[in-house]
């Protein structure tokens, strides 16, 4: 991705503020999903075709990985090593996303579209995220 390009993504040529945005817009969208799950386990696995439990459980995970994000989103020159691991959990959950929807799980038609879609929009995280870092020379 360029420099370019990711400046008009974050309305900033400056790498940090990118990254920083970047982290942030990752906590916002995984905060908001883990709290779904976690709120309403039951009925959104009725809607998805998946065990309440495992998205319980996958919403309590997803929260407390977003205020980590939203933490390192917060300091005004996040760790690499930090920014690194939220990268490389992102494009493993994108990974895992789509080998528990071929391997294990029976989605409904929702959930068969929801499922790629999410691990879509993670997987673009973790490019942008990987980017910015990147074009701050970490």
């Amino acid at each position: 991705m360029s420099q370019t390009l990711l400046a008009g993504i974050s309305r900033t040529t400056e790498p940090q503020t990118m990254l920083r945005r970047f982290l942030a817009l990752d906590a916002a969208v995984t905060g908001a999903n883990g709290l779904a799950y976690a709120l309403a386990p039951a009925s959104l696995g009725r809607l998805l075709g998946t065990d309440a439990t495992l998205l319980l459980g996958l919403g309590l995970f997803l929260t407390a990985f977003a205020a980590g994000v939203g933490y390192l989103a917060s300091r005004p020159q996040p760790p690499a090593t930090a920014v690194k691991l939220v990268v490389d959990a992102n494009a493993l959950w994108a990974a895992l996303s789509i080998v528990a929807l071929v391997a294990w799980l029976s989605p409904t038609t929702a959930g068969a579209v929801w499922i790629p879609a999410q691990a879509a929009t993670v997987a673009g995280f973790a490019a942008l995220q990987f980017s910015a870092l990147r074009a701050a020379g970490r």
